[in-house]
């Protein structure tokens, strides 16, 4: 339980008493849904919405919580079997969400492009965006066939939003449009039109200021204008050389914040004055990239940023900020977790903040800052016990070609021990972090040291490092993960002959190539929904079936077809010595089945047939926390007669 200190306030926090769990817990405790998936204050700082899952994860309900505790939840539906994401109160009593399927890999709703708009007590729901055939005689008021996304509310007239919308059936490069929305009615205006996928930095009035787009080779393409009234004009490169996101406004309307690379390097914050074309640098680090900015409240300027794809580390602007010194009264109060404030009342009196570690998977608390206290509003996977889970260590090594490089070691002990490697999907763009991951806990319980390292092309650290990984799929990024192994043998955090390498989607491909470079590394591998096969991306799935996506594939792969051959696991199983396990959905769309039969009839072909687990009714990763706690324990068994893992005891959590 974490201890509140005084910090120009009285704090109070109210909590309940932790319940015994066993030890090591069972895999259906890591499998299981987080019990809240959004979460967001009122203007007024009187009731909170959450994202809630329900019956076993099938259904997404938006409940309204009182925060007097003179009421009771209200549960709102969106439809039978329906999710929604992404919630925005615009108002005191009307809300706005997206309609929501849920991403398998990480068991969380994204949106599928529609928006709903509805009054805090579930009536007038209004589908503001979305795709309503006709019936009959009835004409279905809209015909919405594309994705749109709430970007912003204007802070100068609520209830009125920021849409974007970009059509499906329009093109291979379909305009975006954004659109001005009155989110009580319905009512919307088309205010701007860029072609191609773009993103909008609008000011407090609603105008907008900013439009980044791309080019053909998926480079930024930056536009502007200097004042509100003036016509958009190419970004200066004094501003912005390379890439440039837009965040917040200030108060003064010519003055906004964002983060800029010049070169490709990892962004650093910025405060712009666009009529004067100048800026000034706020926060930044040479080698690793901002992961959020930290507000002075709901309309304030920037007081901090935090980064995490190694160490977690927080910078402030200004320590003699009041905001700088509540948010480090906070972090003292939460010893050994993080503190991450979420959202505000429009008068900054109450704010929501989340705390989280390796070893705890988070909570949402309400602090009330005209009556000094702390309320817990919910955790998102109450089951765990964050003192029994393994302590998650982040490291540091070089590359054999001197790069440093990132990565985090779970553990539930020190010295030597049987050691799963566990490289993250993507490949480009994606990075582990320092926060609660449900698979390597899993092993930790089960005795294993688990090794997650952000080889290059990860993100977090810049364009320029998630460019490195280009057509290194087969090469540099699996001597990344290699020399990952190395180290943690090197400092003795491993027993080299006790090593297995597991992975999803581009991890399941590492895992397999990694093994075929690298086969005296390895006693086992495990690859879940993963590509074996690099001529078929070009062929089969999700991705080869757009222009945008085989230019990617093109991009990043390149077409040489003897290196894709090369570096294909399913080619080259004859170099694959050691015992394997390939875990699959059977309706998976972005890895389709068709990878997972070529390495599998591969194997089998070859006389060492792959120990395999299909599941119908599965995709792009287990959903189901019946089918994962399946696979965990499948992964478990694997395991144990491969490297031999031993039951974790408890352990303290440590700070990072």
């Amino acid at each position: 339980m974490p201890h509140i200190r005084c910090f120009g306030v009285a704090l109070s926090l109210l909590l309940s008493a932790p319940v015994a769990a066993a030890s090591p817990p069972a895999a259906e405790l890591f499998a299981k849904h987080s019990e809240i998936s959004d979460i967001a204050l009122s203007p007024d700082g009187t009731r909170v919405a959450m994202a809630v899952p329900v019956a076993e994860g099938t259904e997404t309900q938006l409940q309204i919580i009182p925060l007097d505790e003179g009421g009771g939840a209200l549960a709102l539906r969106f439809g039978k079997q329906q999710h929604v994401t992404d919630v925005y109160w615009t108002t005191n009593e009307r809300l706005v969400v997206s309609r929501a399927e849920m991403e398998p890999l990480h068991a969380e709703p994204y949106s599928r492009g529609e928006l709903i708009a509805t009054n805090a007590d579930g009536s007038d729901q209004e589908l503001l965006f979305g795709y309503i055939g006709d019936f009959f005689m009835k004409s279905g008021r809209r015909k919405d066939n594309g994705f749109s996304a709430l970007t912003g509310l204007i802070l100068d007239d609520p209830g009125m939003a920021l849409v974007t919308f970009r059509c499906w059936n329009c093109g291979e490069e379909p305009d975006t449009v954004l659109f001005r929305v009155d989110t009580r009615t319905g009512v919307r205006k088309e205010v701007e039109r860029f072609r191609g996928d773009t993103i909008f930095g609008a000011d407090r009035s609603g105008t907008a200021r900013i439009a980044v787009s791309r080019d053909a080779n998926d480079n930024p393409l930056m536009r502007y204008r200097p004042t509100a009234d003036a016509a958009w004009q190419p970004l200066p490169r004094t501003m912005a050389g390379y890439s440039l996101s837009p965040l917040r406004f200030s108060d003064q309307p010519d003055v906004m914040f964002a983060l800029v690379s010049d070169k490709g390097e990892p962004e650093r914050l910025y405060r712009l004055d666009l009529a004067a074309g100048t800026r000034t640098l706020l926060a930044g680090r040479a080698d690793m990239e901002i992961a959020r900015v930290l507000y002075e409240g709901s309309r304030g300027a920037p007081f901090g940023v935090f980064f995490d794809a190694g160490k977690p580390s927080i910078e402030y602007i200004d320590k003699a900020s009041p905001w700088a010194a509540l948010h480090a009264g906070l972090m003292q109060s939460f010893p050994g977790e993080l503190v991450m404030p979420f959202d505000f009342s429009d008068d900054d009196s109450k704010l929501i903040f989340f705390t989280y570690s390796g070893s705890h998977p988070g909570a949402y608390y309400l602090l009330d800052r005209t009556a000094g206290k702390i309320r817990l509003i919910a955790e998102l996977k109450p089951w765990i016990e964050p003192a029994k889970m393994a302590p998650v260590r982040p490291i540091e090594f070089n590359s054999r070609d001197g790069r440093t490089l990132y990565g985090f070691l779970t553990a539930a002990g020190d010295g030597p021990r049987p050691m799963v490697v566990m490289p993250h999907g993507g490949p480009h763009g994606p990075y582990d972090r320092w926060r609660f991951n449900p698979e390597a806990q899993f092993l930790a319980s089960r005795g294993y040291a688990v090794l997650q390292v952000n080889y290059r092309g990860s993100g977090g650290r810049g364009q320029q490092f998630i460019e490195a990984g280009y057509r290194e799929w087969g090469g540099r990024i699996q001597d990344d993960i290699a020399d990952g192994v190395r180290w943690a043998v090197d400092q003795q955090l491993a027993d080299p002959s006790r090593v297995c390498i597991y992975g999803a989607s581009f991890g399941g491909y590492a895992a397999l190539m990694n093994s075929i470079r690298y086969p005296d590394a390895y006693q086992c591998a495990i690859g879940h929904v993963g590509v074996y096969d690099l001529q078929m991306m070009f062929k089969e799935g999700d991705i080869a079936a757009r222009r945008a996506g085989r230019s990617y594939l093109e991009r990043v792969l390149g077409t040489d077809e003897a290196a894709l051959v090369e570096n294909s696991p399913a080619r080259q199983v004859d170099r694959i010595k050691v015992p394997v396990l390939l875990a699959q959905g059977r309706i998976d769309r972005r890895v389709p089945m068709e990878q997972f039969d070529a390495l599998a009839t591969a194997f089998r072909k070859s006389g060492r047939p792959a120990e395999t687990l299909v599941v119908p009714g599965e995709g792009h990763g287990f959903y189901k926390p019946e089918n994962q706690a399946k696979l965990l324990e499948t992964m478990a068994d694997f395991l144990d007669r491969h490297i031999g893992g031993r039951s974790a005891g408890p352990t303290a959590a440590t700070a990072p």
